[in-house]
């Protein structure tokens, strides 16, 4: 299938990721990153024909982004999940995505970085963006010692995200079925985006989500 992501053996690249710790991978170049939602085939047409999202696509709720092709798989069930059928690979501007990270706020007190619940409470209150670090996973779905992110978009943010601050719109459905089917044969065929550890730019952006440097 072709796709604008630039693609690889799966078991060439993961022997060069960290195998444990807080990363963030993506696939990015020096003013774009890609990020990876799924959804209902409404709202995956519409993104892509429109580039951008808008018609059954709810900006009142929030709205989670993955960087991590490999969690998205797990999420949807490599896009086999009622309501997450279609995969987009969402390009957004890299200043953007860091200003998302500086942001952000963990989703719970115990794995925030505040001393006092009420601090916590309040920079919730105060902020657009939702942190969560959770395990990564293999391909099959196992979990990894590695910490995977994803952040939570809502308000003037989910707004910005959707509307303005990206660059393209990609339905990858079809490279995800593929090595869906791949899959069934081992890691060997298994070919999945370029990703590899991702650095803001911004010292506070990095900061802010707790990454291993």
């Amino acid at each position: 299938m072709k796709t604008s992501l630039k693609i690889t053996s799966y078991a060439g690249q993961a022997q060069a990721w960290p195998q444990s710790g807080r990363h963030i991978m993506a696939q990015f170049d020096d003013d774009s990153i890609v990020v990876y939602q799924a959804y209902r085939p409404a709202i995956a047409r519409f993104a892509v024909e429109h580039q951008r999202f808008g018609g059954e696509f709810s900006f009142s709720r929030m709205s989670w982004i993955k960087p991590n092709f490999l969690w998205m798989m797990f999420r949807s069930g490599w896009a086999s999940k009622e309501g997450q059928e279609h995969i987009l690979a969402v390009r957004v501007k890299r200043t953007f995505f860091d200003e998302i990270l500086e942001a952000s706020v963990a989703s719970s007190f115990a794995a925030s970085r505040f001393d006092a619940h009420e601090k916590w409470q309040e920079a919730v209150s105060q902020s657009d963006v939702r942190l969560q670090w959770d395990p990564d996973h293999d391909p099959q779905g196992a979990c990894l010692e590695r910490r995977a992110v994803q952040l939570g978009l809502r308000g003037d943010t989910l707004h910005r995200y959707g509307q303005s601050e990206l660059i393209s719109i990609e339905d990858i459905t079809p490279l995800v079925i593929e090595q869906r089917e791949n899959l069934k044969n081992g890691f060997q065929a298994l070919q999945t985006p370029c990703e590899e550890i991702y650095r803001p730019h911004s010292t506070s952006a990095a900061l802010a989500v707790g990454i291993d440097l």
